[in-house]
Order: C-alpha cells, then sequence, then structure tokens
C-alpha cells in the first residue's frame, strides 16, 4: 500500500491538473480552483518533507490533555503518545500500546518505509483525540475536489514558528481550520474527525528527541504477533 502522504499529494496534483484542463470554466473561477489546488499540493508537499526532519512537538488537546509526536531519522523512529495510548514505529516493529490500566503492547510487521506508516496505523489514535498529518491531507483533499469549498488562507506563528494556515468549508467534509508550519509540522487542527469534534495546538517543538521516547510505557506487557517471534 502506499505511503498516506504519498498518496494524498498524487491526489491533490491530480486535483490541480484536473481543473487546469477544464476549459469550460471562466478565468475567475479558473484562477480560484487551480489556487486551492495549489495550496493543497504546497501543504501536502510539506507533510511529506516533514518525514525528512528530526524533531519532537509536543499538543495541547482540550481538558488540559496533551499529545506528541517524536521523530528520529538515524535511526529511523516515530513516536505517537496519546491520552490512553501510544504508538512507537522502527525498522524493527510497529508497538501499539494500550496504556489504560495495566499497560499493554502489541508488535507487529513495521510499514515499509518505517517512516511513513499508513493511515490504518492511526485509527486508535485518532479515537482517543490524537489529529495525525493523513488525517488533514485527507479533509484538505476532499475539500479540493469539491468545487464549491470555501477553501481561506491565513498566516500566523505557533510556538515560534510560522505556519500556514486554511479555514474550509465544503459540502463533503465538516468545516475545519488547520495549520501547518513552514517546516511541514502539523501546527493546529479545529474541527471533527470520524463525526466527533476535535481540537489540537502545538504547545512545544524541539529539532532533537530523547531517545527515551521511543521506549514502550514502563511495566508494559507485550504481545509480540511478528512472523517467527513467541
Amino acid at each position: 500500500m502506499p505511503a498516506a502522504s504519498t498518496v494524498l499529494r498524487v491526489l491533490a496534483v491530480s486535483v490541480i491538473a484536473s481543473l487546469t484542463v477544464t476549459g469550460c470554466q471562466t478565468l475567475e473561477d479558473t484562477g480560484r480552483v487551480i489556487g486551492r489546488g495549489d495550496l493543497v499540493n504546497e501543504l501536502a508537499s510539506r507533510l511529506d518533507n516533514a518525514h525528512e526532519l528530526t524533531y519532537s512537538a509536543d499538543y495541547q488537546l482540550p481538558g488540559g490533555r496533551t499529545v506528541s509526536i517524536a521523530q528520529s531519522r538515524d535511526p529511523i523512529r516515530t513516536a505517537y503518545t496519546y491520552p490512553g495510548g501510544k504508538i512507537s514505529v522502527s525498522a524493527e516493529s510497529l508497538a501499539t500500546c494500550r496504556t489504560t490500566g495495566k499497560p499493554v503492547c502489541t508488535l507487529t510487521v513495521p510499514p515499509t518505509p518505517a517512516s511513513r506508516p499508513s493511515v490504518a496505523v492511526f485509527t486508535e489514535a485518532e479515537r482517543q483525540g490524537m489529529v495525525t498529518p493523513p488525517a488533514v491531507m485527507g479533509l484538505l483533499t476532499a475539500a479540493a475536489l469539491d468545487p464549491n469549498a470555501t477553501i481561506e488562507q491565513s498566516n500566523t506563528t505557533l510556538a515560534g514558528h510560522p505556519a500556514t494556515c486554511v479555514e474550509v468549508s465544503s459540502a463533503d467534509v465538516a468545516p475545519f481550520t488547520a495549520c501547518v508550519t513552514s517546516d511541514g509540522v502539523l501546527g493546529s487542527f479545529t474541527g471533527a474527525l470520524n463525526g466527533e469534534p476535535t481540537e489540537l495546538a502545538l504547545s512545544s517543538i524541539r529539532d532533537d528527541v530523547d531517545s527515551a521516547a521511543f521506549d514502550l510505557p514502563s511495566g508494559a506487557g507485550v504481545v509480540d504477533r511478528r512472523p517467527g517471534q513467541s
């Protein structure tokens, strides 16, 4: 299965191409639609390029809850920590952990490449309030394919980093606002995922990672479902 961010980037490029060659639009309409496609493609490229970064980002959720993303390039590892769970991805395994009650982690074969887990990897994390880059780009792409969508752009600064924000209204997706930093890190999101209202905002970001961020939760039981493992 192609990487989610790559698929979304291809979709965004396809949106631009298909709208550019539509001959029945007025110049005004064509300019508006192409601009929307260009914006989606730019944000998709930013998020895709962020896979090449080493960074740690902390986010604030409503009610004082927090989530975090830690990503290392040497070796390639990524960890997503959210209320009730953690996902840790490396070249050796994909660890999906439940941290409510006694921690338990299930190890499975990692995605290929390990730096680009599929959308399915994040399903449980999104149920617990975590907003992931593939989810945001999926919403943006759906909106770009809607010729009646409204996508308004603005600029801001989040945790000291410049970011591009889009406010989206579309018949195909619930209204949402999302911001992406100039480096391609997801900055904020306000809207709904899977029909559930959610909100997330970047509170801090660093260009280094503590190796402990990739460790399994302390005291966690381990269920190893990789082939050849007992």
